[in-house]
C-alpha cells in the first residue's frame, strides 16, 4: 500500500485523542530493542528518524520487483526526495515507523499512519527479500500495535494484493480478530488492536528474545 493515499476522515469515538497537538513527540529512545531470532539472527529495531534517509533509499533499491510492487501497488524503482522526507519524518504519535537493522544494513520497515479524525491507523511493512519468513513482520506488527494502542489508536487497517499470503499470515498470526474483504484483487483488512489472550501470549514469547537497547543511533 502507498503512504500517499487520500482517504476521507471518518468519525469514531476517541478520535479526538490526536487533536490539538502542536509539536511532535521527542525521539523515543526507549522504543529501541535488540532481538535474537529463532534462527540466531541478531537484529536491532528502533524508531526511524530523518537521518535514516540514505539507509532507506539503499534499502528500497535492494528490494525485488515483487516486494516493491506489493508495497506500493506499482513499479516504483526509486523513492523521490519528497517521499524520502515523508517516510523518515514522523511525529512518533499519529505517525510512527520502526526500522530493523542487521548490523549497519536496514532490512525491514514497518509503520502506521493515523487516519485523521479517527482512532484507526493504516499499517504497512516491508521486509528485505532474504529476511522474509523469519518472523520480522510479526515482530514489527506487535510493536506497532502495542505503541499505537498506548496512544489511543484502537484499529489497524491495511490493503494488500490478493496473492500476498505472507502479509495476510502475519495479520492472522498476531492474535487479533481480523476481518477482510476482496475488491478488485485487493484485500482490505481491518482489526482491533486491543490486546487479546493470543496477542499477549505472543508478546510474552517475544520479550524472552528481546532486550531494550540504550544505544543512541540518531543524530
Amino acid at each position: 500500500m502507498s503512504d500517499f493515499t487520500d482517504r476521507g476522515a471518518g468519525t469514531e469515538r476517541g478520535g479526538a485523542a490526536s487533536q490539538g497537538r502542536s509539536s511532535p513527540r521527542a525521539y523515543p529512545d526507549e522504543l529501541a530493542f535488540d532481538v535474537t531470532t529463532s534462527e540466531g539472527l541478531h537484529l536491532h529495531m528502533r524508531p526511524i528518524h530523518p537521518g535514516d534517509a540514505a539507509l532507506l533509499v539503499n534499502f528500497h533499491s535492494r528490494l525485488s520487483i515483487d516486494s516493491v510492487y506489493r508495497r506500493y501497488f506499482s513499479m516504483h524503482p526509486e523513492l523521490s526526495d519528497v517521499e524520502v522526507v515523508h517516510l523518515t519524518t514522523v511525529d512518533y504519535l499519529d505517525r510512527l515507523a520502526f526500522i530493523v537493522q542487521d548490523g549497519d544494513a536496514l532490512v525491514a520497515v514497518g509503520r502506521y499512519d493515523r487516519i485523521p479524525g479517527t482512532t484507526s491507523a493504516e499499517v504497512a511493512f516491508v521486509v528485505a527479500d532474504k529476511y522474509q519468513r523469519k518472523g520480522i513482520g510479526l515482530w514489527l506488527l506487535e510493536h506497532l500495535a502495542e505503541e499505537a494502542w498506548s496512544l489511543g489508536i484502537t484499529t489497524f487497517v491495511a490493503e494488500t494484493q490478493a496473492d500476498n499470503m505472507d502479509m495476510m499470515s502475519v495479520f492472522e498470526s498476531a492474535g487479533y480478530p481480523v476481518k477482510s474483504r476482496i475488491e478488485d484483487e485487493i484485500i482490505n483488512v481491518r482489526f482491533p488492536i486491543e490486546p487479546t489472550p493470543r496477542s499477549e501470549e505472543l508478546r510474552a514469547q517475544r520479550l524472552e528474545h528481546e532486550r531494550p537497547s540504550n544505544q543512541r543511533e540518531h543524530s
